[in-house]
């Protein structure tokens, strides 16, 4: 016995785990049971635990079938009044399928929930009595339905049983219709004799096959009578009818003919409706009693009643009046006019941007009440995307993420739950989720550009606002607060050539709120003139994430200096070379007084002197022009525009006297333009004084031609020599001057000629002009490759060269010549080349010469 025992248990154990392995738990309970009947141990089968703190409870769809989950001890009881009938009505068995949750962690199991029939519904007749009207020439075998008795229960507590109370005269027929029921017949057994007993009282009883078992009766008084012997004939027994549950109110059935052979009254036949099995097939079937039609009066619903069964009586009119009777069998087909329906279980929002792939949002319930293929139902998720539906079990459906989300995109998804079944037309149903993001720090700030390009003037305020920088961080709350900063670790210094390099911050400074860039000094274009610095907006997320700009500083130039006039190499004042006297400079910071020396006689196009001035501004407010203010008017000579060279503009006489004195001013193009003067004295001498002038002295200010150094030391090693020579020279030329003399007379004068000596190839960075900033000034470099600084070779008897490059942006005046851009020719006289102009001379002339040329020993030798 106990091996038994033992074994059962066994096999109940596996059940039991066989049904928690397949996800699903059976029990079943007896309806009309007890408040506080144990149903089943859920928290130990299901291995729940503790019940209260893990919150499981019953998540109920449609109607509550009393039974709840106990807090305390974690079992399933009865918790109100469990009634079959009500639940479930004839569907046997009555299976409910109940959905626990359990929200710690979130799960979901499944019970199907079995409520037993009890036998608690006696049999019921449609009526307590009923009244038979029998021809006494009724034959023996005749047959007269009988209404059976319904049972609210089903299975065998729903199978009735009948019995008639005894009779000589009538007997009790069974007739089993469709689904097992049983129809009561009474059938004749003996002729009736109405004069020897005209009322037969009868008791119908039907009994069901429950445990115990209850009975139900039904009174049957049949009175006898006289004479129409012939009963009413349908032409067919069985009628069978299938409609459609949508028909609407009046729709024809079918119609039903029953034939009388007697004639006259007897053979008027009526008809009416009985045994309507459901009862509640009256409300919505109608027969009409003269012509048979049975016509819809009400609305169908398969889901209710899906057959309906009754019978039709044809009476005729005779007396006593005869019946004859017919079944109907009316079969309800589905249509799919039930939508679907969505309930959300659980909601697990928000839902972290971060969340991993394959996170459970929501729980999801779908039912229809259709049957077949109107009632299988498929769900969709609209969008289709981040979040997909998953199901594990039948009508359950979890709302899954299968991408990854994105707050900045998306803030809040409205997930549109679709269902469908599979009738035709198909019926949906929608359910909308709301599903808000929460908000993770996964951006860095972003600046609206790379690269910030600014132009701030120079001069510019302590303070002011000189940019300002924007950065964008999508996130939210903390993680989207930005703060700016300047980072002197990255290209965060300026090269200053004075104090080398320095830091950004000592020129720049940055707001950490609003990203405005001001300055902390005014900034110099001649210290500084490009800025780049990096600036860094920072997040308050956790971690920080960082985004970087760069800023380019351009300064802009103002004109703020005034041309500088350049002293000559020397750096000290000149000395007259006419009257040998010193020469004082004029003061003044923007004024200079310079020497220079004109021979008379070549033409126009003789350069004297060349001004040099640079401007420490640059583009167009260091470029510099140059203009003769005094003398106005036409004078002798003209200065270069752009570049500086004094040359003569005309041929010099001796009506110009010995000396002109001309006032030069120096303008930038800048707004306002400065300027700065220069006072040139030009000495007017024959041109063998001049070149003797120029290779002794000095002049600030003014470059002239010039022997080589070879020359002057021996010059100066040979000082005696060169003076008897001088002397024996300047005494046979005066001889000869005045044997020639007589024959100059005769003969036409000769023109003056300069011999030029060899070419010297120069290279100058600029176009013969020094208006260039004194930062961006190159070196000269002469053809045997010797660097020389800011060197300017002058060529008086070459032609005029070719007007300026068209990139000079200022006009110039077309009638003064402009020194070459590249090449010069070095014109050096010697001594020898200021014989030929003796030639046809005048005494005084040639005298003249000689005196020079003296005066150039002189130089030399002191030198």
């Amino acid at each position: 016995m106990e091996a038994r025992w033992g074994a059962a248990v066994r096999l109940l154990v596996l059940v039991r785990t066989w049904w928690l392995v397949a996800g699903q738990v059976q029990y079943s309970v007896p309806e009309e049971a007890k408040v506080g009947t144990v149903v089943g141990r859920l928290a130990q089968e299901l291995g729940v635990g503790d019940a209260e703190a893990r919150r499981l409870r019953v998540v109920w769809q449609g109607r509550r079938a009393g039974v709840e989950v106990s807090g305390a001890s974690g079992a399933l009881v009865v918790s109100s009044r469990v009634d079959r009938e009500e639940l479930c009505g004839k569907s046997a068995p009555c299976s409910l399928r109940l959905e626990l949750l359990q929200e710690r962690p979130l799960r979901v199991f499944h019970v199907e929930l079995e409520v037993t029939d009890i036998n608690d519904n006696a049999p019921l007749f449609p009526a307590a009595r009923k009244n038979i009207s029998l021809p006494e020439n009724s034959p023996p075998g005749s047959r007269f339905p009988l209404e059976g008795a319904s049972d609210a229960d089903v299975g065998a507590n729903a199978q009735l049983s009948y019995t008639l109370s005894p009779s000589e005269h009538f007997a009790l027929d069974l007739d089993k219709l469709n689904e097992g029921n049983i129809v009561p017949d009474l059938v004749l057994r003996k002729p009736l004799d109405r004069e020897t007993m005209p009322v037969h009282q009868l008791v119908l009883t039907a009994s069901d096959e429950g445990r115990p078992s209850l009975t139900g009766t039904m009174e049957l008084l049949i009175t006898v009578l006289d004479a129409n012997d012939i009963a009413p004939q349908f032409n067919q027994s069985v009628y069978k009818v299938q409609l459609l549950e949508n028909a609407t109110e009046g729709t024809l059935i079918v119609r039903v003919n029953a034939t009388d052979s007697d004639e006259g009254s007897n053979s008027e036949v009526t008809y009416r409706a009985t045994n309507f099995i459901p009862p509640s097939g009256r409300d919505v079937i109608s027969v009409n009693p003269q012509t048979g039609e049975i016509e819809l009066k009400g609305a169908l619903d398969f889901e209710e009643v899906s057959v309906f069964d009754f019978r039709i009586e044809a009476t005729d009119k005779g007396w006593p009046p005869l019946s004859g009777h017919c079944k109907v069998l009316l079969e309800v087909l589905d249509v799919n006019d039930n939508a679907p329906e969505v309930w959300v279980t659980s909601l697990s929002v928000p839902v972290s941007e971060d969340a991993s792939v394959g996170t459970v949002v929501a729980l999801l319930s779908v039912s229809d009440r259709d049957s077949g293929a109107n009632g299988r139902v498929q769900c969709s998720v609209w969008p289709s995307w981040p979040f997909v539906l998953e199901s594990r079990f039948p009508g359950s459906f979890s709302l899954v993420l299968r991408e990854a989300l994105d707050r900045e995109r998306v803030r809040e998804y409205e997930v549109e739950v679709r269902a469908e079944d599979g009738g035709k037309p198909p019926l949906r149903a929608r359910r909308v989720v709301r599903v808000p993001v929460c908000d993770v720090n996964d951006n860095a700030p972003a600046f609206s550009q790379a690269v910030y390009t600014v132009l701030v003037r120079e001069n510019n305020a302590a303070g002011a606002e000189v940019a300002r920088v924007w950065a964008r961080d999508p996130d939210e709350a903390e993680n989207g607060r930005v703060r700016y900063s300047l980072w002197e670790g990255g290209a965060g210094g300026a090269s200053v050539a004075a104090v080398g390099w320095r830091p950004a911050s000592s020129y720049v400074s940055v707001d950490g709120e609003s990203g405005r860039v001001w300055a902390v000094q005014a900034l110099d274009y001649e210290e500084l003139q490009v800025l780049q610095f990096e600036v860094r907006a920072v997040d308050a997320g956790e971690p920080a994430l960082v985004g970087n700009a760069t800023v380019q500083l351009f300064v802009v130039d103002e004109n703020d200096n005034a041309p500088v006039l350049l002293p000559a190499a020397g750096g000290a004042p000149g000395l007259d070379p006419f009257l040998g006297s010193p020469v004082e400079e004029v003061p003044g910071p923007n004024s200079e007084t310079l020497w220079a020396w004109a021979a008379w006689g070549p033409g126009a196009g003789q350069v004297v002197a060349k001004i040099r001035a640079v401007d420490a501004d640059s583009g167009y407010n260091a470029w510099l022009r140059y203009e003769v203010l005094e003398p106005r008017g036409k004078g002798p000579f003209r200065v270069g525009v752009y570049s500086g060279e004094v040359s003569t503009a005309r041929a010099l006489e001796e009506a110009d006297g010995p000396r002109q004195r001309l006032v030069i001013v120096v303008r930038d193009h800048g707004e306002p333009p400065r300027s700065a003067t220069a006072t040139l004295s030009v000495s007017l001498v024959e041109g063998g004084e001049k070149a003797l002038s120029g290779s002794s002295s000095s002049v600030p200010g003014v470059l002239l031609p010039s022997e080589s150094g070879a020359a002057a030391g021996m010059a100066s090693a040979s000082t005696n020599v060169w003076l008897v020579v001088s002397i024996c020279a300047v005494s046979s030329v005066f001889v000869l001057a005045l044997v020639l003399y007589g024959a100059s007379r005769c003969a036409p004068r000769a023109a003056v000629l300069s011999g030029p000596a060899a070419a010297t190839l120069v290279c100058a960075s600029e176009v013969g002009s020094w208006s260039y900033s004194q930062r961006q000034s190159r070196s000269l470099c002469v053809a045997d490759g010797a660097g020389k600084s800011d060197l300017m070779v002058f060529s008086p008897n070459l032609p005029p060269p070719p007007p300026p490059p068209p990139s000079v942006p200022a006009a110039k005046d077309t009638s003064q010549a402009e020194p070459s851009s590249l090449l010069d020719t070095v014109s050096a006289p010697p001594f020898s080349s200021f014989h030929p102009p003796l030639l046809g001379c005048p005494p005084t002339c040639a005298f003249l010469s000689l005196l020079s040329g003296f005066s150039y020993l002189r130089g030399q030798a002191v030198l």
